[in-house]
């Protein structure tokens, strides 16, 4: 089991208050607090190592090479893969966007399909969206049911040997619902078609092994996960990388540079143009050595628990609509609902005088709230440094804000 009150004690901003009330923080789903830990990691190198890398034979620049490529190793494997194929980006919407216009330009032509869920974040759905229209590509959208699953008949229907890639979520930011990512990839495979995760809302939570899932690209946020901001992960299958140009062009990515052309480096360093985020990615790195001494199957456990917990009291109260799965065997800590005649900004503005931190709006799904018929929820969302009586303060200002508006 955590110990919550432990790993409280490693995040300073849990002194801070709000309006006179101590910190309540649930808006993990949209960024993380930062544990002591990742802050002098990142502080560190400022202070000890700045330099940039894979540039300079200088003590310093040695230095912070080597940081950063123990970095890529640590971080490569919390989810089991290569070093050589994990890419450093600043998050998961700039690496969507890095397989989009480099293997999606390049596979993708007249008369293909893309297939995504209508759960996906704007961020695996937008680029998509373009690719089709500047391709001439079909998006498809598999549907979910009436308790917020994907609906597998659905996705199946939709899948076919036209379908190049299969681009879902391994866990949904508004329903929380997980996603059979095994199974989604195993059909995928049938058909020819590759697949990329947006990891953005699982790596941290639920954890995931790229080898045994089989998925080509998984993408993810460190902020999402305790690190920096700005930092985050591509995993690009070996074989993928193979079939794809760089991103951006420029320094660092090259191996030989003449008039008239260029020859691009291999491995990571293709789709790492400029000068990297070395403090970011070391930061990262350290957020992970957090997750990896937890352990990712407690910090599951104890998620599950909180949200179960938090599901048992907000169906106790009149006039609640949450969306997404009851069992949290397939749903991540994330719970967001909607309070009859009480708008979601209003719930998270009353929220908020009481020192407790929510989201409210469309979480970047809007496709999800068509879905079902509303324009905006309130979200919750849990992590690790969260406990019952976050949820009961949660309770507490919603009781309030019905009160109010009533």
């Amino acid at each position: 089991m955590l110990s919550v009150k432990a790993i409280r004690k490693d995040f300073p901003i849990f002194k801070r208050t709000i309006l006179g009330r101590p910190l309540v923080y649930l808006d993990n789903a949209a960024t993380s607090q930062r544990p002591k830990q990742v802050i002098a990691a990142v502080n560190d190198f400022y202070r000890r190592h700045n330099a940039n890398v894979h540039r300079g034979i200088h003590t310093l620049s040695e230095e912070a090479s080597n940081l950063y490529e123990e970095a890529r190793a640590t971080v490569a494997g919390f989810i089991n893969c290569g070093s050589d194929e994990l890419i450093f980006v600043r998050n998961t919407t700039e690496g969507i966007n890095l397989v989009v216009w480099t293997w999606g330009f390049d596979h993708v032509r007249s008369g293909d399909e893309i297939l995504v869920t209508v759960m996906e974040h704007h961020s695996n759905f937008v680029p998509w969206q373009q690719m089709a229209v500047r391709r001439g590509a079909v998006l498809r959208v598999a549907d979910i049911t009436e308790d917020g699953l994907l609906d597998m008949e659905d996705f199946k229907k939709k899948l076919s040997k036209k379908t190049k890639i299969v681009a879902v979520t391994h866990c949904s930011n508004v329903t929380g619902t997980i996603n059979p990512v095994s199974e989604i990839v195993r059909l995928a495979k049938r058909v020819g078609a590759v697949v990329l995760i947006d990891g953005a809302q699982g790596v941290q939570h639920i954890g995931i092994d790229v080898k045994v899932v089989g998925c080509d690209f998984l993408a993810f946020s460190g902020h999402k996960m305790l690190g920096p901001m700005g930092s985050g992960g591509l995993f690009i299958k070996r074989e993928r990388q193979e079939e794809m140009g760089p991103f951006l062009t420029g320094g660092g990515m090259i191996r030989e540079v003449y008039a008239t052309h260029f020859v691009w480096a291999e491995g990571p360093e293709k789709f790492e143009a400029g000068t990297p985020d070395v403090a970011g990615a070391v930061g990262l790195a350290e957020a992970v050595r957090y997750h990896t001494r937890l352990g990712m199957r407690y910090i599951r456990k104890h998620e599950s628990n909180i949200t179960a917990y938090a599901l048992e009291r907000l169906r106790d109260m009149k006039d609640m609509q949450i969306f997404g799965p009851s069992d949290v065997k397939v749903r991540g800590g994330v719970v967001s609902f909607t309070i009859k005649g009480i708008h979601p900004h209003d719930v998270a503005e009353v929220l908020n005088y009481r020192g407790v931190a929510v989201r409210s709006g469309t979480h970047c799904a809007m496709p999800l709230h068509d879905r079902f018929r509303v324009p905006a929820t309130t979200r919750a969302s849990f992590y690790l440094y969260n406990d019952k009586k976050d949820i009961d303060a949660l309770i507490s200002g919603l009781e309030q804000a019905k009160h109010i508006f009533r």
